[in-house]
C-alpha cells in the first residue's frame, strides 16, 4: 500500500511541476484525459523505481560529496535521477509516453527541486502506513 501511495503522490508531483514549468518538463502521451494520466502514472512508477533502486547506489557512492556539501549534493542526485527517468522513458519500448526535459543541467535540478519539495508538501497529506 505504501508503494502505491508513493506513486500517486510523485504522479501528482510530476504533474503539479508540469503546471508549474510547462515550457521545460513536458509528460508525453494521452490525446485523452485517461490516457494523459497514464502517462503521467507511467512516468511515476518509473521516477519512483529509479529512486529506490538507484539513488540508494548514487548516494553511497557520493557519500563523500554528500558530506563535503553537507547534503547539497542531493540536488545533483535528484537531477541525475529524473535524467535517467527521461532517458529510460524516451526509449522505444515505451511508446508514445514519456518524460521530455528542455533545457540544460540547471533545469534538471530546477525541476527535481521542485519536485522534490511537492512531494515533501502532498506526501504530509498522504495516507500514512498503518
Amino acid at each position: 500500500m505504501n508503494l502505491i501511495v508513493r506513486i500517486l503522490v510523485t504522479a501528482l508531483a510530476l504533474w503539479l511541476t508540469s503546471l508549474i514549468v510547462p515550457n521545460h518538463l513536458d509528460i508525453m502521451g494521452g490525446s485523452s484525459v485517461g490516457g494523459r494520466v497514464l502517462a503521467v502514472i507511467i512516468v511515476a512508477v518509473v521516477y519512483s523505481l529509479v529512486g529506490m533502486i538507484v539513488k540508494p547506489i548514487v548516494s553511497m557512492l557520493s557519500l563523500p560529496l554528500l558530506i563535503l556539501t553537507l547534503g547539497l549534493f542531493y540536488l545533483v542526485i535528484n537531477a541525475l535521477m529524473l535524467w535517467l527517468t527521461t532517458w529510460l522513458t524516451g526509449q522505444e519500448f515505451f511508446g508514445e509516453w514519456g518524460l521530455e526535459v528542455q533545457g540544460g543541467f540547471w533545469w534538471y535540478v530546477w525541476i527535481a527541486l521542485i519536485v522534490a519539495i511537492l512531494q515533501l508538501v502532498i506526501g504530509v497529506f498522504a495516507p500514512k502506513k498503518s
